[in-house]
């Protein structure tokens, strides 16, 4: 199993903005560092909190400063974008990472930005499909572009000068395209199938209760089939709210602290997705009450933490109820203590994950299908 970071970090509203971006920045260095394979950040425009509102630009800041490790949108909110800008800009950053980026994609989930652009009550998973596909489109010819849509035209008939480079829009520098990966949030995400059905791959998100993100495996298969490919544990990757600490008492205290960046951030998203109609992604059963639904158990389900071994041992505990998978992304929080922050992510890279490799060895008797880094 590879050690990957995704993050959509839901900061203290009180915190400085230019703290919680370097500490951010600081986050992916270190993953690099310590040979994370992959590490994704999200983006909205409308959050004091989750802050980050341009994954591009945050990518094209620390890409110079990474050696190795690949680099995803988590994701691109496709319909809050004309798909112009979208494919410019990640073919662009393709090329700004030597061709070590992963284009992580969705329709957005944050209503208030969905105000803001306003598709809030339009069919954004329809913007969605013909977005992404007007971005390949683009990507697979050549000007002038007569692309039509519902939502978006693309053109540059009435102005191409071919001779000077008028009116092209760039390709990235992996052909014919950028891996690309879709996170799912639902259970049983059709999402799933249909991403795997176009060569794409899951992301299964970390706030989803484990038995919702073990029913995103048979989606995937489902499309893989449709498509005549092998569906791949290596190609599936799950998300996990995780803090490792020397000792158990720190590792408890950090975690469960109620004012704490981990209680903090399942707070937020506990609160915006019950505003939101959606507190059944945190049931443990579809027939649930949403009055059991509360955030003590939300924390206790979904947060993961101790010393290495005690991780290592819940890791392949959560690992046997979900299925094989090939990446584990580590899902960043807020550095509330920045060495406790650094510390987890080393302990995690080296103490877990060896632990963790070894006992899903001794368990399947299977050999590791790694990515591509």
């Amino acid at each position: 199993m590879n050690l990957g970071f995704f993050t959509m970090p839901i900061h203290p509203l009180g915190k400085e903005w230019k703290v919680s971006l370097r500490e951010d920045r600081e986050a992916f260095l270190l993953a690099d560092e310590l040979r994370f394979t992959e590490a994704y950040v999200g983006e909205h425009v409308t959050d004091q909190a989750e802050n980050i509102t341009s994954s591009i630009a945050f990518l094209a800041w620390i890409a110079a400063a990474t050696k190795q490790i690949r680099l995803g949108t988590g994701t691109i909110n496709m319909p809050n974008t004309h798909p112009a800008t979208i494919a410019a800009s990640m073919a662009m950053l393709d090329h700004m990472l030597d061709g070590r980026l992963i284009f992580g994609i969705s329709p957005g989930g944050l209503l208030s930005d969905a105000e803001l652009f306003g598709n809030l009550d339009s069919d954004r998973n329809a913007m969605f499909l013909e977005s992404i596909n007007q971005v390949l489109d683009i990507w697979a010819s050549e000007p002038p572009y007569n692309i039509k849509g519902k939502y978006w035209s693309i053109s540059t008939e009435k102005t191409l000068i071919a001779h000077i480079g008028q009116g092209f829009i760039a390709k990235p520098l992996q052909q014919p395209h950028p891996p690309i990966v879709v996170t799912a949030v639902a259970p049983f995400s059709k999402g799933v199938t249909e991403a795997a059905a176009r060569g794409w791959d899951p992301i299964s998100a970390n706030f989803l209760m484990p038995i919702w993100v073990k029913s995103h495996w048979p989606k995937y298969v489902e499309g893989c089939e449709r498509a005549g490919r092998a569906a791949d544990h290596g190609n599936w990757r799950v998300a996990k709210s995780v803090f490792v600490a020397r000792d158990a008492a720190t590792a408890k205290a950090y975690a469960t602290d109620p004012e704490g960046p981990y209680v903090y951030y399942y707070r937020s998203l506990f609160t915006k997705l019950k505003k939101n109609g959606r507190v059944d992604l945190f049931k443990t059963r579809r027939d649930q009450p949403d009055d059991e639904v509360t955030l003590e158990m939300i924390c206790d389900k979904l947060i993961i933490y101790g010393t290495p071994d005690s991780v290592a041992d819940q890791l392949l505990a959560f690992q046997h109820e979900v299925g094989n998978f090939g990446t584990l992304l580590y899902a960043g929080k807020d550095w509330k203590d920045p060495e406790l922050g650094r510390r987890s992510m080393i302990l995690m890279a080296e103490k877990v994950m060896p632990l963790v490799n070894a006992g899903s060895s001794k368990c399947s008797g299977a050999a590791q299908s790694p990515l591509a880094t």
